[in-house]
């Protein structure tokens, strides 16, 4: 029997018995578009924004246009949408394309053989094995297996060297599918059991979390492990205590990070998430509770008033082997009313996020304060490092973060702090939060201010606090340039102010769209902590008209903190 823990296995010890008999398939949640199985026919493959025409020619021998296509070529998740067709061409289709990558050399090739996508191709394989086995015959059957079988022996191979987080997860989920489907694969399902759950309880943090503090993972890693937990009780296996009891505290995890519209926040890496598929996981979640108000462990807080939702981000950064995507986005926060999202940050975007990430994770691309023009993490610089650690890990960042709250009759006060800027610049960004309790109000106060018994570092003291609009919300400035007046999508009317501060209106870029980034606005109040330490915003919903409200305000009253 392999080895519980990393090193080469010979095939035959790592497949005892005889594996030429698939017993199950998994089922696969991702949402397939049957009318995608006609352009595959006609050989046009569309992934990741791009499109590539076979002209005749096979499709693993065109050179890619973008890494993301060739990753989701190379995964074979666009099996799923022949199988949706379910006719006799498209099975066929899936026979001749799977055909052409078992005899193609470029199935060598080095996307082909990172252990996520080969993590992804095996369980599209096996998850799609019915309909691409299903008019087969027994030399195709059994060259499919085999194939199969070559992608979990590499695995086998590769796991411990597996980048730490989501890939390495997505490694040992499809270890333990292949020996749930798979024939004689008794032994393999206790070692590949151990090992899943041995990791899910290391990076599943206890209030449901990631490890990686990215909303992003729980959407993948569900998408995979509901399943899972399925096809052990299709085997009647009774699944791991681990398995389960990380599905239990994910779940609550999803709700937490969604807006009214559906949508999730935009933290550390998130991008846009198809809503069918929040969709399809949040009916496997029994409870159909409330979200909960705080996430100690992953760094999160939530705060829910009338159809107001506030979602911050109140936690350090991620162990530098997992930070790899994980934003400088310290305080930050997000806004909504209903179905209309306000406040936002920038994002990623789903596709080409190498063009973006530079700007996607600085401090600046996110609804907070930023100190000198900078980050509050520091990432590493050097290419030659990035090449090595594949990728940009944050080396350094807030230690501390503080956060405090309270419930008075005047709403739901949070009380923040972090030390992201205390190392270089001898300053301490503080950011309180006052919602009221019918959700039409969110006051906030933003200072910067010098460490207790040290003074701020340098001769350039400025700093600035965004507030990202999403696209839909259209943005004006006031007359008196103390305030912007934003129409929400259902003509709702929110009036940011800042009585003793002027506020700019700047362009903006919305990443995380599903059609791509999408240009919008963002507030701006920029300051000299030398001279004004601190700066008084609220958010407020008019109960006026929006020609009314551009007309004039009659009256203004001073954001009431108790501070």
């Amino acid at each position: 029997m392999a080895r519980a823990r990393g090193g080469s296995v010979a095939v035959s010890r790592l497949w005892p018995g005889r594996t030429d008999r698939l017993i199950i398939a998994p089922h696969d949640l991702r949402t397939a578009d049957s009318t995608r199985a006609a352009e595959i026919y006609a050989g046009r493959f569309v992934f990741a924004g791009k499109i590539v025409t076979c002209h005749g020619r096979s499709i693993f021998d065109l050179e890619p246009p973008s890494e993301d296509w060739e990753v989701a070529l190379l995964g074979f998740g666009w099996l799923r949408h022949l199988r949706a067709a379910d006719t006799a061409i498209t099975r066929a289709n899936a026979r001749a394309l799977v055909e052409d990558w078992l005899t193609n050399a470029s199935r060598g090739r080095a996307v082909a053989r990172r252990p996520e996508v080969m993590a992804r191709r095996a369980i599209s394989l096996l998850s799609q094995a019915p309909m691409v086995l299903g008019d087969s015959d027994s030399r195709f059957y059994r060259r499919y297996l085999r194939a199969i079988a070559r992608e979990i022996r590499s695995l086998r191979y590769a796991v411990n060297d597996t980048a730490d987080g989501v890939p390495r997860l997505q490694v040992l989920i499809a270890l333990c599918y292949a020996s749930l489907c798979l024939a004689n694969q008794a032994r393999n399902i206790r070692a590949a059991t151990r090992k899943l759950s041995d990791e899910l309880q290391r990076q599943i943090l206890p209030d449901g979390g990631h490890i990686s503090r990215n909303p992003g993972a729980l959407v993948d890693l569900l998408t995979d492990l509901l399943p899972l937990r399925q096809t052990f009780a299709a085997r009647n296996i009774a699944p791991p205590p681990a398995l389960l009891n990380a599905i239990d505290r994910m779940m609550p995890m999803l709700r937490f990070f969604r807006h009214g519209d559906g949508s999730f926040a935009l933290f550390n890496g998130m991008s846009s998430a198809p809503s069918h598929l929040l969709a399809t996981l949040l009916a496997y979640d029994d409870t159909h509770g409330a979200p909960m108000a705080n996430m100690p462990h992953t760094g999160f807080q939530r705060i829910d008033a009338g159809a107001m939702t506030v979602i911050i981000d109140t936690g350090s950064p991620p162990p530098a082997n997992v930070s790899h995507d994980a934003h400088a986005g310290c305080l930050a926060f997000e806004l909504s009313s209903g179905l209309s999202r306000i406040v936002v940050n920038c994002g990623m975007p789903s596709t080409g996020r190498e063009n973006w990430r530079a700007f996607a994770r600085a401090t600046p691309a996110h609804s907070t304060l930023s100190y000198h023009g900078a980050s509050s993490c520091q990432f590493v610089e050097l290419s030659a490092v990035k090449r090595y650690l594949q990728g940009a890990p944050i080396i350094g960042g807030p230690d501390n973060v503080e956060n405090y709250r309270e419930v008075s009759e005047n709403g739901v006060m949070l009380s923040t702090a972090h030390d992201g800027y205390l190392g270089k610049f001898g300053v301490v960004h503080r950011r309180v939060l006052m919602a009221s309790h019918d959700g039409t109000r969110l006051d906030g106060e933003d200072s910067v201010e010098p460490a207790p018994g040290t003074r701020i570092k340098g001769t350039d003291s400025s700093y600035a606090i965004r507030f990202h609009l999403h696209p839909a919300v259209k943005a004006s400035r006031l007359s008196d340039a103390r305030g912007v007046m934003l129409v929400l999508p259902n003509r709702d009317v929110w009036t940011f102010e800042a009585l003793d501060d002027k506020v700019d209106l700047e362009d903006s870029v919305f990443l995380a769209g599903n059609d791509g980034p999408r240009r919008t606005a963002q507030i701006v109040i920029q300051q000299d902590a030398r001279q004004t330490s601190s700066v008084r915003w609220s958010f407020t919903r008019s109960s006026t008209s929006a020609s009314a409200t551009k007309a004039g305000r009659n009256a203004r009253r001073e954001p009431e903190l108790p501070l």
